[in-house]
């Protein structure tokens, strides 16, 4: 057991983030409705900060000072576009079009990063891997799209679009994060202090962009008037930005990004049972199929 850990380290990292994110869509989901995305977003890395430096100063030291420059530069710019830029992109993607539509779209991300990676760090992927991929694709992208095809219509064609773009966004925001933490992960640098320095960079930018607009204040008036968003992103930012940002790090620093991305995008087949319960939503055998087919790309990219 403890021998299979170790040889599939990133690839059983990568499936937890996405029970993680699973579990945090959730929470920001019943949160956003209440409070919008922006203040949802500068918010939760707030909190994810205060978790990370704790954890910080139990396991490790205060802060990660013993950093090179080139390894800040490039976390800072992973944190900047997949924590800031991305999920700010993504949060209003789920506002405009609903869940379903932006996370079928974010689907994409996984090839998005296997071809950045392929291009700037020189990866590979086998044939039985790249079959692994697209199984898992194939499957994630058949459960999210079991819809009636009538969203266009209920919102509008304008809106529509642009909410498209914006998940589109957020995929390649979230793509290109990953491959540039991983850059800044080489050798065994703590993925707790990568996620903390990549966290600070995208707080910072974010609540520049807040005071700039001046919303710094509107913010926290927002978060005192519904004090139960505020548990929910609490909960969020816990099992999230926390939690599964550090091991999507552990996973893309263990395995290909291609890969771990892959992984990493079974969330909308993991929220399935969470719909059911939570959201009281219903489902054809679409979504059975799909999810079977997804897991048999997971066995693939195990196997292989």
């Amino acid at each position: 057991m403890i021998d299979f850990i170790a040889a599939y380290t990133g690839q059983l990292a990568a499936l937890i983030t996405s029970f993680l994110w699973a579990a945090t869509s959730t929470f920001f989901t019943l949160a956003g409705r209440k409070v919008g995305s922006g203040v949802l977003n500068r918010t939760r890395v707030l909190l994810a900060i205060l978790l990370l430096l704790l954890a910080h100063l139990v396991l490790q030291q205060p802060l990660p000072t013993d950093i090179s420059t080139d390894r800040l530069f490039w976390l800072s710019v992973s944190g900047v576009i997949g924590l800031a830029l991305g999920d700010a992109f993504l949060f209003q993607a789920f506002v405009m079009v609903g869940p379903r539509l932006s996370m079928l779209l974010m689907a994409l991300a996984p090839v998005i990063a296997a071809v950045f990676a392929w291009i700037f760090l020189g990866e590979s992927l086998s044939a039985g891997q790249i079959t692994g991929i697209l199984l898992t694709m194939g499957g994630i992208a058949w459960v999210v799209a079991d819809s009636n095809g009538r969203e266009s219509e209920q919102i509008g064609r304008r809106k529509y679009l642009i909410g498209v773009l914006f998940a589109l966004a957020g995929a390649t925001g979230q793509a290109l994060g990953l491959v540039t933490a991983k850059q800044g992960l080489y050798g065994d640098f703590s993925a707790l202090s990568a996620t903390l320095i990549r966290m600070l960079a995208a707080a910072v930018v974010l609540w520049l962009i807040a005071a700039f607009r001046r919303q710094v204040k509107p913010t926290f008036v927002l978060l005192s008037r519904h004090k139960r968003s505020l548990r929910f992103i609490l909960a969020g930012a816990f099992v999230g930005p926390f939690l599964g940002v550090t091991f999507s790090l552990i996973a893309v620093q263990k395995t290909e990004v291609g890969v771990a991305s892959t992984l990493m995008a079974l969330a909308p087949v993991i929220l399935l049972p969470v719909s059911y319960f939570v959201f009281d939503e219903r489902f054809s055998w679409q979504a059975v199929a799909g999810t079977l087919l997804a897991f048999s790309g997971v066995a693939l990219l195990f196997l292989v």
